[in-house]
């Protein structure tokens, strides 16, 4: 069973909030270790790690 901390961390860098860097931090793991947990529960990091979170928020909206 994964922790709180592990948890929260998976799903923010599932999300895009995080970097692969701060959600290792954030699960108290290193970098090998939580590219490690994200392959035991199907996370592909390395599509994880191209998505550009501030882009993924923001929308352009058109007149019509």
């Amino acid at each position: 069973m994964a922790t709180h901390g592990l948890q929260t961390a998976l799903t923010l860098y599932r999300s895009g909030t995080y970097s692969l860097e701060q959600a290792a931090a954030k699960a108290g793991r290193s970098e090998a270790a939580f590219r490690r947990v994200l392959k035991q529960y199907g996370i592909d990091h390395t599509e994880a790690d191209r998505r550009d979170p501030a882009g993924a928020t923001e929308q352009s909206l058109k007149a019509d």
